[in-house]
């Protein structure tokens, strides 16, 4: 039998290339290796420590979704809705715990708060739209608005996060991080949050906001979201840090009309999320495993907090740390003679891994010198060594670098603690 015979050679990469209309393989990312469970020292932001999953509560959840009636509740296509009973949990148990009251046809499902962000974006920014953004901040985000718009403003932070200055004032659309400034982890006070939204609303700017770890726990300082202050502002939250990255559920808070037409841009990609892993995050809410889980895994955070904090002040007190509390990761800054992509390239080969802080930064060349520490997947027991190793190798610094690299006779030989609010 004949084999069909191609048209043309196959097109060499840097052919397909030149038709690209984007290439954001090319952007600065956050990256972590697929295999960071089996390093002895993980200290990534982000992920979860497996041990904690509440696979019994789990399976007794997608057992009840996947019983005779409860598959011919999900098995259909519901075209561009969600499940309503996961949109009455996350009303009735999951959002009033951060001050948040909203209708139904106020809050839409996303996979995970990556393409919550992406539709948000996508509906308010064109080519002349000006863009507010904290520097540092959440990189994907950045890049996301920097696709479809040239107008980026960085804002202006300070200790409190972002100022509401003339910057902010003179944007269309602002995307910020209060509660848990990323990655500064910086709680933004209510007299700067209103601030805020009075320039914002005096101005017509709308207001994102990014509730990322959406006050996993507060070590006895609960924190804020502006969405609880104004129904204007759009609320994205998530599941992934309380329960796992991978179930990929996250929501928009939002005024109905806009809502309306975030289910229509989500249509034109995936209609909706699946249904069935909707319907058993609504029974697992529901059955009470959610409000169990969260109060347990707040008591571990706490405690991990706690090794966090007494190992970085016993063993690198020569670094400027900053944790607010409820927190689950520190940002760091390191002296001017060492670099972050040095020092996180030589504790990966040490088992420790904590992530550089220049790709936080728009200008990567500006900041090399800060690295975030998080501890949501490491256990508690390994906390204190890791943090030995760590300043093992910190302290090895020097006296592997040359002359040129060498600090100042001045330079401060101890470390600065920044306490919140310092």
């Amino acid at each position: 039998a004949e084999t069909a015979r191609p048209i043309a050679p196959a097109a060499s990469a840097s052919a397909w290339e030149r038709s690209f209309a984007i290439q954001p393989s090319r952007l600065r990312h956050i990256s972590k290796p697929a295999d960071w469970h089996r390093y002895p020292f993980p200290f990534l932001f982000g992920q979860t420590d497996p041990s904690l999953f509440p696979t019994r509560e789990w399976r007794e959840s997608a057992r009840a979704t996947s019983s005779v009636g409860g598959v011919s509740l999900w098995a259909s296509d519901r075209i561009d809705e969600d499940d309503p009973k996961l949109i009455e949990q996350l009303r009735a148990q999951v959002l009033p715990q951060r001050g948040i009251w909203a209708r139904p046809e106020e809050v839409m499902i996303t996979l995970g708060a990556q393409q919550a962000l992406s539709l948000v974006i996508r509906l308010f920014t064109g080519p002349s739209t000006v863009f507010g953004i904290e520097d540092p901040c959440y990189p994907d985000a950045r890049h996301m608005a920097a696709l479809l718009t040239p107008h980026l403003r960085l804002l202006r932070m300070d200790r409190h996060g972002a100022v509401a200055d003339e910057t902010l004032a003179g944007c269309d659309v602002v995307m910020l991080t209060p509660a848990r400034q990323c990655p500064t982890t910086v709680a933004m006070p209510l007299e700067r949050q209103l601030e805020v939204l009075r320039v914002a609303s005096g101005r017509g700017t709308v207001v994102i906001e990014d509730d990322y770890d959406g006050g996993l726990f507060d070590e006895g300082r609960a924190s804020g979201c502006l969405r609880s202050h104004d129904p204007r502002v759009i609320h994205i939250g998530s599941f992934s840090k309380l329960i796992a990255p991978g179930l990929r559920i996250g929501y928009v808070v939002a005024p109905a009309r806009v809502i309306e037409e975030l289910r229509a841009v989500r249509r034109l990609e995936l209609r909706h999320p699946p249904l069935n892993n909707q319907r058993t995050l609504a029974n697992f809410i529901a059955l009470g495993h959610y409000r169990a889980h969260r109060h347990r895994l707040g008591s571990v955070m706490v405690e991990r907090a706690r090794l966090i904090d007494r190992s970085l002040a016993n063993d690198l007190p020569e670094l400027l740390c900053r944790r607010t509390p409820g927190s689950t990761g520190a940002w760091l800054e390191l002296p001017s003679h060492l670099t972050a992509a040095a020092v996180t390239a030589r504790a990966r080969r040490d088992g420790v891994l904590i992530e550089p802080g220049d790709v936080f930064f728009a200008d990567p060349g500006v900041q090399r010198s800060h690295l975030r520490l998080g501890f949501t997947s490491i256990p508690a027991d390994r906390i204190e060594a890791g943090i030995s190793t760590l300043a093992r190798l910190l302290h090895d610094a020097p006296s592997r670098a040359d002359s040129r690299d060498r600090p100042p006779a001045d330079h401060p030989a101890r470390i600065r603690t920044a306490h919140p609010g310092a």
